[in-house]
């Protein structure tokens, strides 16, 4: 089984492979052992040549040497990990199960994408979530609405031909929106009612354009590590918004007198 490449290694296999995809090159054995491939005679080493052999990435043919066909799609996926390799540094990446069509599927999510995301990793002074699972469901249920409802304002130029395609009379806005848009701008708006004025804003703030804390706190001018609180306490009550608790249906009728009172008609 070939032995897996350091980063160094891998890089000089690259080196050498784009070398080879260019045209085959001639091989001269070097007094310390390495072999210098090419007319320029660059040097590489004589084991990283017999594992990229093993390999099937490159043949060996007496004094010369030329790449596979399986060279090109090394080099492929070699630079798509590079390329992968930064951004998954800026990543908080966990699998989740979410439903597609009716079917539930595995994906990948980052959680580094929403700041609701990445609340849910803190936790309270006793190791618990501080966000629990009813507000972190109540927050993704408000941006679902948020997003749907296609209330994020636009930031660039739209160039459909809205104009064209529209009779003479017609009026525009809300009557272009589709019945599914205009039921989750209401859903939305009476979560928004539910929270009430004083922690809709934080909310929507973090949840739908996806501010982080502090920048809340600075625009707000709160007090710092305040805005935590706000949030928690304003997804709860969203969180009973859309999960109302159980009511007792009969409740206890109060007497105020004494056994055998009857009222004096």
């Amino acid at each position: 089984m070939p032995v897996e490449w350091t980063k160094g290694e891998k890089r000089d296999v690259s080196r050498l492979l784009r070398r080879l995809l260019r045209g085959e090159c001639c091989v001269e054995i070097a007094a310390d052992g390495r072999l210098l491939i090419g007319e320029e005679g660059h040097p590489c080493p004589a084991v990283l040549v017999r594992q990229a052999e093993a390999r099937g990435l490159v043949r060996r043919n007496g004094r010369r040497l030329s790449a596979t066909d399986a060279a090109a799609a090394f080099l492929r996926r070699s630079l798509v990990a590079d390329e992968e390799a930064f951004p998954a540094q800026h990543r908080l990446d966990m699998d989740a199960v979410v439903e597609v069509g009716g079917h539930r599927q595995t994906v990948r999510r980052n959680l580094a994408e929403s700041p609701l995301s990445l609340l849910a990793r803190l936790k309270d002074r006793a190791g618990g979530s501080y966000l629990p699972a009813e507000a972190l469901d109540a927050g993704e249920r408000l941006l679902s609405d948020f997003t749907r409802g296609q209330l994020r304002p636009r930031i660039t130029a739209s160039w459909e031909p809205r104009l064209a395609g529209r009779g003479k009379g017609q009026s525009g806005g809300q009557a272009e929106i589709a019945d599914s848009a205009l039921a989750a701008r209401d859903r939305f708006s009476r979560a928004v009612e539910a929270m009430g004025p004083e922690l809709a804003g934080v909310a929507i703030d973090v949840c739908c354009f996806e501010k982080g804390l502090e920048t809340v706190e600075r625009e707000r001018q709160w007090p710092p590590r305040s805005a935590k609180l706000m949030l928690r306490t304003a997804l709860l009550a969203l969180a009973r918004h859309y999960a109302p608790p159980p009511r007792d249906n009969l409740r206890s009728a109060h007497r105020w007198g004494a056994e055998g009172y009857r009222p004096m008609l």
